[in-house]
C-alpha cells in the first residue's frame, strides 16, 4: 500500500510558550453570515487537483472539500456516515457485497448530474491509471463496481473487508464527473470538477482560491462566502510573516514552536499578534523507528529490546518537540478504537538500564553496540534530524550503545531502505481512514510500507483477515491487543511518538477545532470569520 505522508502534521519545533489556547472560539462562529473569504495559509503543497493521482495531505485536503465521496466522517467521529449516498451498507453476511444509494439531484459544479455511472467510472478510472503517486493501492480487495440503476451502486469485493466503508470515505473515493475526466489519464490542467461544498476557482503555484458550491446537496453547513488557500512552501518564516501581517486569517500546518513562541511574546506586548490564537485539536499520525530484521545489528532482539528499554519519549517530545507531541506505546495510536500501550506495559517510560544490559547479554551481544540511527531532513519535518540526535544521545548515555546519525535526502532514503542498507530508520504514517486497520495492514507482510523485512504469520494470516472479516468494529479488540502485544515483543517497529495537530488563527475566526480531529479531514465549511 502505498504511504499518504508527503508530509505530516508535524509538532511544532523550537521554544512554544507554554498557554495554548484549546478550542477557541466553539460558538461564536456558528453564523453562516461571514462577511468575506477565509485567508489559509499552510506550508504543504498541493501536489495535485485529480483524486486519480494525489496522495499527499494537501491534495488530500483541496478533494475532501471540492469532491464528494459516498461516505464522509463527521466531525469528531471515526464512523463514516452517507454523504453523496443516501444510505450504504452491506447486502451479505460474508461481507463482501457493499450497496449504496445515492441521494437524489446530486450535481458537479458544471451543472452536471451525478449518477452510479461516475461513482462506477471514478473507482475503475483510478485503478486502471494506477498512478504512482495515487491511492489505487488502497483497493486491491475491490473485484468490481456495478450500477443496476442510476442510483445504486454495488461493489463486489475479492475478499472480506468490513473497512472498506472507512476507505471509500476518505480521499481516496472521491466521485468525478466521467464527462470531465479522461478514463485513462490524469487531468493535468489544474481544474477540478467535484459536486462537494466548495468549487475549485482557481489553482495557481501560490494559492488556491474555492467558492461555494451553490449546487452541493450533502451533510455540510457551510459558515463562511469562500476560502484562498495560499501556499508558502515550506517558507516557515514567510507563514509567520504573513499571519501577523494579517495576510492570512489561519496559520495550517506550518508555524515552527519557535515562531509561535515569538508571535505570543509580540502578543503579550499587545502589538501585532494581539489577535492570535492557538488551537490545538487531535492527531492520529504518528512516528516509529523501523529495524531491518535482516540487518547484522538491528536484526537482534536484544539490540531492539535494549534501545526499547532506554529510550525517554517524555524527554524527546518535551526536549525537542516542546509538548506539542504525545509519547506513543502501540502501533495503534490513542484515540483510534483497540489501542493499549503494551510498549509502556513491557519496557516502561522511563531508562531501564539495568535490563537494557540483560537483554543483549542474553542475546549474546558484547561490548558496546555499535549503530547509526538513519534520518531524512525534512520529509518528517524540520526537527526529525535533531530528534535522531536525542536519541543517539540516550542510548550512547546508557554506556551501552555507540550511536551516532547519519541524514540523507528523501530519495536516496527511500531507495537506500528498499535496499536493505539501513538498520534503524524513521519512518511516519498519515493515516488514510481512523480504524486500527489503517495502523497495522499496511505495516506488515510482503510489500510493507516499512521494507522492514519482518515476517508473523500470526499477523498476516490470522489477525488481519480475521479483523478485516469482521463488521462490528467492536469486537476486534483483543485480536489488535494480541496484534500490538506480538509488536512490542518481536519489535520489528518501536512507537515514539503521536502529533498534534494545530492552527493558529489571526482575529476573529471560528470554527478551527471542528478540522482538527483523528479523521484527518480539515473541513473548510466549519470555518468562520466575524
Amino acid at each position: 500500500m502505498n504511504m499518504r505522508n508527503q508530509w505530516l502534521a508535524l509538532p511544532l519545533t523550537g521554544g512554544l510558550a507554554a498557554a495554548l489556547l484549546t478550542g477557541c472560539g466553539t460558538e461564536a462562529g456558528d453564523s453562516a453570515d461571514a462577511e468575506d473569504s477565509v485567508v489559509i495559509g499552510m506550508s504543504d503543497d498541493v501536489l495535485a487537483t485529480d483524486p486519480g493521482s494525489g496522495y499527499d495531505p494537501g491534495s488530500w485536503l483541496l478533494f475532501n472539500n471540492v469532491f464528494q465521496s459516498l461516505l464522509s466522517f463527521p466531525k469528531g467521529e471515526t464512523e463514516p456516515q452517507p454523504e453523496a449516498a443516501e444510505k450504504c451498507g452491506f447486502t451479505d453476511k460474508a461481507t463482501k457485497v457493499y450497496e449504496c444509494t445515492l441521494r437524489d439531484g446530486l450535481k458537479f459544479s458544471n451543472g452536471n448530474d451525478l449518477t452510479s455511472k461516475d461513482v462506477k467510472f471514478s473507482f475503475d478510472r483510478m485503478r486502471a491509471i494506477k498512478d504512482a503517486a495515487g491511492p489505487a493501492p488502497m483497493f486491491p480487495m475491490l473485484d468490481r463496481v456495478q450500477t443496476p440503476d442510476a442510483r445504486t451502486v454495488v461493489f463486489q469485493l475479492k475478499k472480506p473487508d468490513a473497512t472498506f466503508p472507512s476507505k471509500i470515505a476518505s480521499g481516496a473515493g472521491s466521485i468525478v464527473d466521467h464527462s470531465a475526466y479522461d478514463k485513462g489519464a490524469l487531468r493535468e490542467d489544474g481544474e477540478a470538477v467535484g459536486s462537494g461544498p466548495y468549487k475549485l476557482d482557481s489553482f495557481s503555484e501560490d494559492k488556491a482560491v474555492f467558492s461555494v458550491n451553490p449546487d452541493y446537496k450533502g451533510t455540510a453547513k457551510v459558515k463562511n462566502k469562500g476560502i484562498t488557500l495560499k501556499f508558502f512552501h515550506g517558507d516557515q518564516k514567510g507563514l509567520k510573516k504573513a499571519l501577523l501581517d494579517h495576510e492570512v486569517d489561519v496559520a495550517y500546518r506550518g508555524l515552527a514552536a519557535g515562531d509561535i513562541a515569538d508571535i505570543e511574546k509580540t502578543a503579550s506586548k499587545g502589538s501585532q499578534g494581539k489577535d492570535i490564537n492557538i488551537v490545538e485539536g487531535s492527531s492520529a499520525e504518528v512516528q516509529h523507528l523501523a529495524f531491518n530484521m535482516k540487518d547484522p545489528v538491528a536484526g537482534k532482539r536484544g539490540v531492539r529490546k535494549a534501545m526499547a528499554y532506554l529510550i525517554d519519549r517524555d524527554a524527546l517530545v518535551g526536549e525537542v518537540y516542546q509538548d506539542t507531541a504525545t509519547p506513543l506505546y502501540s502501533i495503534v495510536p490513542a484515540g483510534i478504537g483497540t489501542h493499549t500501550t503494551p510498549f509502556f506495559d513491557t519496557y516502561g517510560a522511563r531508562p531501564q538500564r539495568a535490563k537494557a544490559a540483560e537483554a543483549l547479554r542474553a542475546d549474546g551481544v558484547k561490548g558496546k553496540v555499535k549503530l547509526t540511527l538513519w534520518s531524512t531532513p525534512t520529509r518528517y519535518g524540520p526537527a526529525t534530524d535533531q530528534e535522531l540526535k536525542a536519541v543517539a544521545e540516550q542510548l550512547n548515555g546508557s554506556g551501552l550503545f555507540d550511536a551516532q546519525v547519519k541524514s540523507v535526502a528523501f530519495g536516496q532514503y527511500e531507495k537506500d531502505i528498499k535496499a536493505g542498507k539501513y538498520g534503524v530508520y524513521v519512518k511516519g504514517w498519515v493515516p488514510d481512514y481512523p480504524d486500527p486497520d489503517n495502523f497495522t495492514q499496511p505495516f506488515f507482510g510482503a510489500g510493507n510500507v516499512l521494507d522492514n523485512h519482518y515476517e508473523n504469520s500470526a499477523i498476516t494470516d490470522r489477525i488481519i483477515p480475521g479483523t478485516a472479516a469482521q463488521r462490528d468494529r467492536t469486537k476486534v479488540g483483543k485480536q489488535y491487543a494480541d496484534l500490538q502485544k506480538i509488536v512490542a515483543d518481536e519489535l520489528p517497529v518501536l512507537p515514539v511518538w503521536q502529533a498534534k495537530q494545530y492552527a493558529v488563527t489571526n482575529g476573529d475566526v471560528y470554527g478551527l477545532e471542528s478540522c482538527l480531529d483523528a479523521s484527518t479531514v480539515f473541513r473548510f465549511w466549519e470555518i468562520s470569520k466575524a
